[in-house]
């Protein structure tokens, strides 16, 4: 089977009523985690390249890993670009092979977005085969690769914005913000509340107003939503127990991302969480094993974290498990 575009999957997701992991990748063992918890779990699965992983591993390593992790297990995987800055990045990405891509014009002006995801869109539809494009309308706050958002700057989408901008632009699906958040650290202890039996903190509620009005507006489209980790708190303290230092490290709660998956949301990033399991396996082993020296048995406990997270959240999560 070939890498595919997010046209069908979306269309099967947003009838079916569930969403789709769009999972960050950056090195080889992330690949092999994300993509053999899907084919245990009998999973679609969109593997997502953000700017930070194109200057880590280059877009050839990326893609003919995900080439192979296609190979190897039958699924149908998306290869997405995350948050493309511009034209020439999202048409590089075209170029060579990628299925979906990102323009993310949401810090430009309302026209300077349409004009600038219109052009992605008529360069993407016209390529054989057809590549999907996602646009975003508002902005969240936090830090993924090169995006970076003061908390305080970000926007929610203004509902009464999208119908006019699908129109415009040809875009297969749009990213919004209702609340969600990039990085780790998506809330500031002042947005948030204190659990006073945990001392965790509890981040504020997602808008589903705005999504469900949204939804209203583009009756059958695809929403997406990015900074969507929920900052598992088992694997912070692994990382906390064995010499890390995360503080008030906190994201969005796993039941209220279930229930945007049954709306209209198709599509929902993780990154964040990937990193932390990762992480976690990482300290773990080298805490435990100091005498251990082959990156194969370190990194190998954080492939296995990452793989077992993976498979909850196709499971508990995005219900997409038996969707392939």
């Amino acid at each position: 089977m070939p890498l595919v575009n997010s046209k069908e999957l979306f269309k099967k997701a947003y009838d079916g009523g569930y969403a789709i992991g769009a999972f960050n990748c950056n090195n080889m063992e992330i690949v092999q985690a994300i993509t053999e918890a899907a084919k245990e779990c009998n999973s679609p699965v969109i593997l997502q390249v953000s700017a930070g992983a194109r200057k880590y591993a280059k877009p050839v390593y990326l893609k003919k890993m995900v080439e192979a992790a296609v190979e190897d297990t039958g699924l149908p995987i998306v290869l997405h670009l995350d948050h493309g800055a511009d034209f020439e990045i999202c048409k590089d990405c075209i170029d060579n092979g990628f299925t979906s891509v990102m323009i993310d014009a949401s810090s430009k002006s309302f026209e300077e977005n349409i004009a600038l995801t219109k052009k992605v869109c008529e360069y993407a539809h016209a390529h054989k085969p057809y590549v999907t494009v996602e646009a975003e309308l508002g902005t969240l706050a936090g830090i993924e690769a090169d995006v970076k958002v003061e908390h305080g700057a970000e926007s929610y989408t203004r509902p009464e914005d999208v119908e006019e901008f699908v129109k415009r632009t040809g875009c297969d699906s749009l990213a919004i913000a209702i609340g969600t958040s990039h990085g780790a650290y998506k809330f500031k202890p002042s947005q948030c509340t204190r659990d006073p039996k945990t001392g965790v903190l509890c981040p504020p509620p997602l808008r589903f107003d705005i999504l469900e009005e949204v939804s209203k507006r583009l009756p059958g489209f695809p929403i997406v939503l990015h900074g969507s980790s929920s900052v598992n708190q088992e694997y912070v303290k692994i990382i906390n127990d064995n010499g890390g230092a995360l503080v008030d490290a906190v994201g969005v709660p796993e039941e209220q991302l279930a229930k945007a998956s049954k709306l209209a949301v198709c599509k929902i990033n993780i990154d964040s969480d990937l990193r932390l399991a990762m992480t976690a396996g990482i300290r773990q082993d080298m805490k435990e094993h100091p005498e251990h020296f082959d990156p194969r048995q370190y990194v190998g406990l954080g492939r296995s974290y990452v793989k077992e997270l993976v498979k909850h959240k196709i499971t508990d999560v995005l219900g997409s498990k038996d969707k392939a």
